[in-house]
C-alpha cells in the first residue's frame, strides 16, 4: 500500500511571510502580536497549530519570558510590527533547529488506488478479508467504517474523530447498516465514498505532526558555537572517561563513540538504535578518525579537540544527508 508522504518545516517556509502590515490602533496589546503572528505561521504551515514548546522557546529568544504579563502589555504599533518580525524569525530558526515532521492528506493517496481497476481491487479484497472475521464470505455494511480505520493515515484516511467531512460523507452514503455484503458489493459500496474522501480532501487537506524528529547537525552546530555548553559537554566526557577504567585498552576514538551513543540526545546526534543507516553513519565517521588517532589520549584538551573534530563531521554529513527517525513525544 501507498504510504503517506512528509513534509519538512524548517522555517523557511516563514521567512517569506510579509510581515510589513501595520496595526490599525494606536496601541497594540501583545496578546494582538501573538495572535496575528500565530495566524500568520499557521496560514504558512498548512494550518497547523505549532506545539507551544516551540512558540515559548520562541519567545525567550526574543527576550520575553513571561508570556502572560506580554499578553497584556501595551505597545505602540512600531514596536508591535518590530516584535512580531522578531517572534516570527525567533520560530524559523526553532523550526531550523528542529524541525517538525508533517504528512498532508490531500487525496492523492486514496487517487492512487481509485484510479487502477486492479489496484483497487487488492485493497477491497485485502480490506473484506480482514474484515470478515468469521470468514462467511459476507459483512456487515457498517463494516465500511473499520475499513477505513484499518486504512488509516498512512493510506490517505484521516482519523475520523479529527475530520469531521469523512462522518458526513459516511452518513451520505448510509454505511449505518446491518445489511451484508459479499467482496463484490463491498467494493461496489467502498469505491464511491473513497472517492467522495479524496475529493473532499483535495478541498480541505488533512495535515498532522509525525512522531519523526530529523537530525539535520543544526543543534550540534548550536552546541559548537556555545562555548559554556560545550565546554560542560566537555567535562562530562572527560569524567565519564575516568570511571570506565576497565575501557584502558579502548583507544579514545571509540571512548568518544562509546559516550556519544549514550549522550546522542544532548549532542543533538541521531541515536544508533533508529535504524541500519545511523550505525552505518557512525561507523564511517569513526573508521576515519580511527586511522589518523588509532591510540589512546591523557590530556583532557586533545580529547576536547578530537570530540570537537568528530562533531564537525557529523555535522558535514547531517547537513548534506539529514537522518529521520521515529521518536515517542512522551
Amino acid at each position: 500500500m501507498s504510504e503517506a508522504t512528509i513534509t519538512i518545516l524548517d522555517g523557511t517556509q516563514l521567512r517569506a511571510i510579509d510581515l510589513s502590515l501595520l496595526f490599525s490602533d494606536r496601541s497594540v496589546t501583545g496578546a494582538q502580536v501573538l495572535d496575528l503572528a500565530d495566524s500568520s505561521v499557521s496560514s504558512s504551515l498548512f494550518g497547523i497549530a505549532l506545539p507551544e514548546t516551540l512558540r515559548s522557546s520562541a519567545l525567550n529568544r526574543i527576550g520575553f519570558h513571561d508570556i502572560v504579563a506580554f499578553r497584556r502589555s501595551e505597545l505602540t504599533r512600531e514596536r508591535a510590527s518590530e516584535i512580531l518580525k522578531a517572534y516570527v524569525a525567533a520560530i524559523a530558526d526553532g523550526l531550523r533547529d528542529d524541525p517538525v515532521v508533517v504528512s498532508i492528506l490531500d487525496g492523492n493517496n486514496l487517487r492512487v488506488f481509485l484510479d487502477d481497476e486492479d489496484d483497487f481491487a487488492m485493497l477491497a479484497e485485502s480490506l473484506f478479508t480482514d474484515l470478515d472475521t468469521e470468514d462467511k464470505g459476507k459483512i456487515k455494511k457498517s463494516e465500511i467504517k473499520n475499513a477505513l480505520i484499518h486504512m488509516g493515515v498512512e493510506t490517505g484516511v484521516p482519523p475520523l474523530s479529527e475530520y469531521p467531512s469523512l462522518s458526513d460523507i459516511l452518513q451520505k452514503h448510509e454505511v449505518e447498516s446491518s445489511n451484508e455484503l459479499g467482496q463484490a458489493q463491498f467494493a461496489e459500496v467502498l469505491q464511491p465514498v473513497l472517492q467522495e474522501l479524496a475529493d473532499t480532501l483535495a478541498k480541505k487537506p488533512y495535515v498532522f505532526i509525525r512522531s519523526i524528529k530529523v537530525a539535520n547537525g543544526a543543534q550540534i552546530k548550536k552546541l559548537l558555537a556555545d562555548e559554556k555548553q560545550f565546554s560542560n559537554v566537555i567535562e562530562k566526557l572527560w569524567q565519564w572517561q575516568g570511571t570506565h577504567k576497565e575501557e584502558d585498552e579502548v583507544t579514545t576514538s571509540q571512548k568518544i563513540r562509546n559516550y556519544f551513543e549514550k549522550e546522542w540526545r544532548e549532542l543533538g546526534l541521531p541515536p544508533t538504535e533508529a535504524n541500519d543507516a545511523v550505525v552505518l553513519l557512525y561507523d564511517a565517521i569513526f573508521a576515519d578518525i580511527a586511522k589518523e588517532k588509532c591510540g589512546s589520549i591523557s590530556e583532557k584538551n586533545q580529547v576536547e579537540k578530537l570530540a570537537k573534530e568528530i562533531l564537525e563531521i557529523f555535522v558535514e554529513q547531517l547537513e548534506a544527508s539529514p537522518v529521520y527517525y521515529d521518536y515517542d513525544p512522551k
